[in-house]
């Protein structure tokens, strides 16, 4: 199913407004002050915002986008609404320069720091480790940003130190036929990757990895460990490979050179919960483009990000 760009949500507030109220209240108005269910009036009134409710039980107001990325925004819903299902619906993604064309803003850093609040929302809390007993898990790591070509040079500058050629080190675990976790790490030993591994994958997975030494000293952690050499040219024996894994890159490192082209140290790890989420509500799981935007709506409950947060005064240098 694709994303139907006539429907009324995307150019009606109010259309956009019971859209989200009902995915954000499946059972009626909770009140966020004192969670009530279903106690609760619209106000009316030519000076009262549409969608704002009062309480019965403690008589205070409230709206479907407190507690949200939504809250204190002055951007119209059916504009949220419409970046949420271009970010859930574009594989590689979407820069914000496009999403300020699009939608029409005033500002490019408004269209920055929505992207940025929206990427907050695919955000995955408190998932339990992948793998388990009988599942397989590939992990491996990436160099992002920077030229191909000194992605093994170590560079140490005021500007840059410890770095590979200007390029930014990114860990990824992929359980094959399902979900991938990515961390920017500043280096890829077994001392930065072990604490990772630990807390992500379960110990009685079997793990596929390349023959660098840091995954030879992490291996015996798991069930079963398979290498496949690829300094002598071997990618594949029987069932062991990085395939998997090394898709997974192909896709982020087309996402970051063809569409954002600059992604900076700081902001890296939100466009890695990006590519993770799309790639964890893939079509191949049978997660449908309205269906992950659903679920980017759910995701957006709880969480809160300020301009402050995300440093706005750099945002010229995020995409």
């Amino acid at each position: 199913m694709n994303v139907d760009l006539t429907d009324p949500i995307f150019n009606d507030e109010e259309a956009a407004r019971k859209h989200f109220e009902a995915r954000r209240w499946p059972d009626g108005p909770v009140c966020p002050h004192c969670g009530v269910v279903g106690e609760a009036t619209e106000m009316q009134g030519k000076t009262t915002r549409p969608g704002l409710y009062n309480c019965r039980a403690c008589d205070k107001p409230f709206s479907a986008t407190i507690g949200t990325i939504f809250e204190r925004s002055h951007i119209p819903m059916h504009k949220w609404l419409l970046a949420v299902y271009l970010m859930a619906a574009s594989k590689k993604g979407i820069s914000a320069q496009q999403l300020f064309r699009t939608l029409g803003f005033g500002s490019y850093r408004t269209a920055w720091f929505m992207a940025h609040r929206i990427r907050e929302s695919m955000r995955e809390l408190g998932m339990p480790p992948l793998g388990g007993t009988g599942k397989t898990a590939e992990a491996d790591e990436a160099f992002v940003g920077g030229r191909e070509t000194n992605k093994h040079k170590k560079v140490r500058s005021k500007q840059h130190t410890g770095g590979f050629g200007g390029k930014e080190a990114v860990f990824s675990i992929v359980e094959r036929g399902g979900k991938v976790r990515s961390h920017h790490v500043p280096s890829v030993s077994a001392k930065t990757l072990r604490p990772i591994l630990e807390a992500q994958l379960d110990k009685n997975s079997v793990l596929m990895t390349d023959g660098e030494g840091q995954y030879r000293l992490l291996g015996p952690m798991y069930a079963d460990h398979k290498v496949v050499n690829h300094r002598i040219g071997e990618y594949v024996r029987g069932d062991a490979h990085t395939n998997t894994v090394e898709s997974y890159f192909a896709t982020l490192k087309r996402g970051i050179n063809g569409t954002y082209h600059h992604v900076s140290q700081q902001h890296l790890k939100r466009y890695l919960c990006e590519f993770d989420f799309r790639h964890n509500e893939r079509a191949a799981l049978k997660v449908s483009d309205p269906e992950r935007a659903e679920r980017i709506l759910r995701g957006s409950v709880g969480k809160r990000v300020t301009y402050q947060e995300t440093n706005g005064k750099g945002s010229k240098a995020a995409d």
